[in-house]
């Protein structure tokens, strides 16, 4: 294949692309597949020979559309989105094409300016003050590790990095049970293990409270424990809690400790100004994590780190050997220092389409009808007869159950077998309930009431 045929097989794969989310609505969104079936359908070990693109199309369109679960189905109400529009898929198209690796400034300039400047624009949409910059990484995985790590070094003096982790302090974590999977993870690749992250009591509303969040810091103090950072969540993926950010800051800030929060999904609805309440006193965090790839349309992935200094991060992280320095620009900004990976992706180039293409006014429309439609949509689960809201609506995220957990489980098993929603479960309190999360790009109000049909069509 070269590049002459690449033309006219990117023509064939747009078209492909447009007549695919054009019939989305009459697809199933969960693939109604068992274990393997895909990969049975495919050779034991790759060719000798070259072979046609005709034939390779013809086995994807054959094996591949019918074993995915549909991300961009407008009736994915799973998990949280993880959307692409239309101008960010045209973005990557570009970025894949330019196929470059921002590591450096200078391996990909533009990658990293308007990285910058995309940044500052996120960081005015969302009423943070000035001061706070950003950067993004893969995932807010990446972006919670980079922040926990850096707490780390600074309990540590920055000692972990060059005498590692064997002898020194037992360090302590705070972060409520509400915290995503996420904030482990990065406990334990920190080093600073599970035991040693303290899962604060919430109050009635699931909010970790300044209150119970010092008691704990007392607690390990007497006990000769060393607290260094605390995590904060803004709408948990469970059922979307927020912690009482203000308070919890003004205590971190107290005992002298920095303050990640984590806002993967709930952060791009602070577009809306109205929404900002759920996280009053976030501009007092050192690290705050949003994904734009859940609900503002740039597509996974791209999760967007802001720091209120960057610099401890960038000890933290940074390497700077003579093959990776810019002569005579000692001072540029190389994003690899602020994150794990060395190679980078031209993230922001997304951002700058969907900024520009939706505009700030386009995207908040859609969050806000996001948030109406998941209003209306819970009354009308809650009046199905046997059916209870069990917390309801934070933003566009609520969830319900039956009377017994087996009833509940079975409930959901016909709800994704039917194929006309996706939704998917969580635990609350030990209950077994199912979530509903409307965010998908391009759904519609009857999309989003369609879930309450299909309940009831299978209760019955």
């Amino acid at each position: 294949m070269n590049h002459e045929d690449l033309r006219l097989w990117s023509k064939r794969a747009a078209d492909w692309a447009a007549d695919y989310h054009a019939t989305l609505r009459s697809r199933p969104v969960r693939a109604p597949l068992v274990p393997g079936a895909v990969f049975r359908e495919l050779p034991a070990a790759a060719p000798d020979e070259a072979e046609p693109l005709e034939a390779i199309w013809a086995d994807f369109e054959r094996i591949v559309p019918g074993g995915m679960t549909h991300w961009q189905h407008p009736r994915f109400f799973a998990y949280f989105p993880a959307n692409a529009a239309p101008a960010s898929m045209l973005a990557e198209q570009l970025v894949s094409a330019m196929a470059c690796n921002g590591m450096i400034w200078q391996t990909s300039p533009a990658a990293t300016e308007v990285e910058q400047v995309m940044m500052s624009w996120l960081r005015q949409s969302l009423g943070l003050p000035e001061g706070f910059v950003g950067t993004i990484h893969d995932s807010a995985t990446t972006a919670t590790l980079s922040a926990v790590l850096t707490m780390r070094e600074q309990a540590l003096d920055w000692a972990g990095l060059t005498e590692g982790l064997s002898g020194a302090p037992v360090l302590r974590f705070y972060a409520s049970a509400e915290t995503h999977s996420s904030v482990d993870k990065a406990i334990r690749v920190a080093g600073i293990g599970q035991a040693n992250l303290v899962k604060v009591g919430t109050d009635h509303d699931r909010a970790m409270t300044g209150a119970a969040l010092q008691a704990a810091i007392v607690a390990d103090r007497a006990a000769g424990l060393r607290p260094a950072g605390v995590v904060l969540c803004a709408g948990g993926t469970s059922v979307g809690a927020f912690d009482r950010i203000a308070d919890c800051v003004a205590v971190a800030k107290a005992e002298g400790l920095p303050v990640h929060v984590d806002a993967a999904w709930a952060g791009s609805a602070m577009i809306c100004p109205e929404f900002r309440d759920l996280w009053a006193g976030v501009e007092g965090a050192d690290s705050v994590v949003f994904n734009p790839h859940k609900w503002l349309g740039a597509q996974f992935d791209c999760a967007v780190q802001f720091l209120r200094d960057p610099g401890a991060q960038v000890r933290t992280l940074g390497l700077r050997p003579s093959y990776l320095e810019t002569a005579g620009r000692e001072e540029i900004v190389n994003f690899n220092e602020w994150t794990v990976p060395l190679g980078r992706r031209f993230r922001a180039l997304k951002l700058w389409f969907v900024l520009r293409t939706y505009g700030l006014d386009g995207l908040r429309a859609r969050i806000r009808n996001h948030v109406a439609w998941a209003e209306k949509l819970c009354a009308q689960v809650a009046a199905i007869p046997g059916v209870e809201i069990v917390t309801s609506p934070r933003l566009s995220l609520f969830s319900f159950a039956l009377k017994e957990d087996a009833a509940t489980e079975a409930l959901l098993q016909r709800i994704n077998d039917d194929g006309r929603i996706y939704l998917t479960q969580t635990r609350v309190d030990g209950r077994f309930v199912i979530r509903v999360q409307v965010g998908s790009f391009d759904c519609r109000e009857e999309d989003v009431m369609l879930v309450a049909k299909t309940i009831s069509d299978l209760m019955r």
